[in-house]
């Protein structure tokens, strides 16, 4: 009985939702954005994807600002600092792409004490009171390897390039790349090195290793690090492995190429930028009275030998494969977590 109870509370939450319908009037409330790092092209079109929703919504009278605020050096109490900030700025609501997941929660704490929304998303924070909008990283590094086996089904020794040290998402999908080698056995990680999913970071850090490697049939990565990782292979005139891409145009380019060369199979995957509109639109709703699960799971975007070279062309130069977020589009996910 209780939970039928639950059930049709949901429903008709749900309803609402869909709807429409509006609790509390969001025009005069002031949502910022902030954000951990802007050094890649992922998180570039991440912060542009942002722009261009937030400035409608303004423009439309839905909330009264909103604002970004990026810090300049990576280092989570300077995050820290900047959240406190604009505590006492007066905001409503802080969408946030955190360094942390959870050396920020002491000031997401004080955030959330002062009556203002928090909503965490790519990078979350594991503070209870915050929103996490997220896609299962942990199942993305599983799948690049179960996708490696079907590319390379003797096995062999990979490289691991990861991303940014202390995220949720580096942590995240290394996990998966662990677990799905202890799948599949017939791989070994022989290297390892960072890439703060950055192109030219990561041919740097691959160029540095290549070296003191065994033969390697792969790599197996964060997104951002692909095409950097087959410079660095070209250059140093290494047998080219299959390398796992994370949805930037230099990378989808780049194996079409080699599609046309040789037939070059490989695999894609990445979290959207345009997920920052999703939080957006997350802190929206909850400012405007709605209840809404902690918790939102969406999904990854991918491609295969079958559909990327149909989505190239809808890239921009040096961009990534995305989706921007509606309003509508927001209230959906919302309501496809309530299930």
């Amino acid at each position: 009985m209780k939970y039928a109870v639950k059930r049709i509370a949901l429903c008709a939450l749900a309803s609402t939702l869909m709807a429409g319908a509006a609790f509390a009037d969001t025009s005069d409330k002031k949502i910022a954005f902030s954000n951990n790092y802007a050094g890649n092209s992922w998180r570039q079109a991440m912060l542009n994807s942002f722009d261009i929703v937030a400035k409608k919504a303004v423009a439309d009278k839905v909330v009264g600002a909103a604002d970004v605020f990026t810090t300049a050096d990576k280092e989570v109490p300077t995050q820290a600092a900047q959240i406190q900030n604009l505590i006492l700025q007066g905001y409503n609501a802080i969408v946030i792409n955190a360094g942390s997941p959870d050396a920020l929660n002491g000031a997401i704490k004080q955030a959330c004490d002062a009556g203002v929304v928090v909503v965490s998303f790519d990078g979350i924070v594991t503070e209870p009171c915050a929103y996490r909008v997220v896609v299962d990283f942990k199942d993305v590094g599983k799948q690049e390897i179960e996708q490696m086996a079907k590319f390379q089904p003797k096995g062999g020794n990979l490289l691991e390039i990861r991303g940014l040290a202390g995220t949720s998402i580096d942590d995240a999908v290394h996990s998966g790349i662990i677990e799905g080698v202890k799948t599949h056995p017939e791989f070994k990680i022989v290297g390892s090195v960072t890439g703060d999913w950055d192109q030219t970071t990561a041919q740097k850090a691959v160029a540095t290793i290549l070296p003191s490697l065994p033969a390697i049939v792969g790599v197996v990565d964060q997104g951002g690090d692909g095409y950097g990782a087959a410079q660095a292979i070209a250059a140093a005139g290494k047998p080219r492995p299959t390398i796992i891409m994370g949805n930037r145009q230099d990378e989808l380019q780049w194996w079409k190429e080699q599609k046309a060369k040789d037939g070059y199979k490989t695999w894609s995957a990445s979290i959207a930028p345009g997920v920052s509109t999703l939080a957006f639109w997350v802190a929206q709703q909850v400012l405007d009275g709605n209840k809404i699960p902690h918790d939102l799971l969406v999904p990854y975007l991918a491609f295969t030998q079958d559909d990327f070279e149909a989505e190239l062309p809808k890239i921009a130069a040096g961009g990534v494969a995305s989706h921007e977020y509606t309003q509508q589009d927001a209230i959906a996910a919302i309501k496809a977590n309530m299930k």
